[in-house]
């Protein structure tokens, strides 16, 4: 896997973002960021820790924290682990301008991954149970819902 396409979008002598690498282990964790993007507006950016890199999806309706919420889940770049502990504004003229915060952290089980379906179970401080990621027709589009 690789950050070209994260580090292409990034003014790093601008932006409060960490440049990160690409890292050889993994520790499952996953981390739900609360962006107010100037241009996107609010949504949620949902990673998991996977390949040595956080996989990334927007959720403009937020993750859901019931059963039976399905919303879509638009993947994005790829992001630099380190990128899980970061909270900051980036400054207007750079790529997601806005303020981002943690929502929520923690760690996850995969149960399934194939290349159109990863099914996990979170365990944060305020999601927690068993989540599906299932890829539309569309290449970046996802549904993604809580199962249990």
């Amino acid at each position: 896997m690789s950050l070209e396409q994260y580090w292409k979008k990034r003014k790093f002598d601008k932006t409060p973002e960490p440049k990160g690498k690409v890292l050889k282990t993994s520790k499952n964790r996953f981390v739900v960021h609360d962006h107010y993007a100037i241009k996107a507006g609010h949504h949620h950016d949902f990673r998991l820790e996977m390949d040595g890199v956080l996989k990334s999806w927007a959720v403009p309706k937020g993750v859901p924290e019931k059963k039976g919420k399905r919303v879509l889940a638009i993947q994005t770049e790829d992001h630099p682990v380190s990128y899980a502990d970061f909270q900051g504004e980036i400054p207007e003229g750079c790529y997601g301008a806005g303020v981002v915060k943690v929502f929520d952290k923690g760690t996850y089980k995969l149960i399934e991954k194939t290349e159109n379906k990863l099914v996990f179970e979170l365990k944060g401080g305020k999601l927690k149970g068993k989540y599906t990621l299932l890829r539309f027709k569309k290449p970046k589009h996802w549904l993604l819902f809580k199962s249990n």
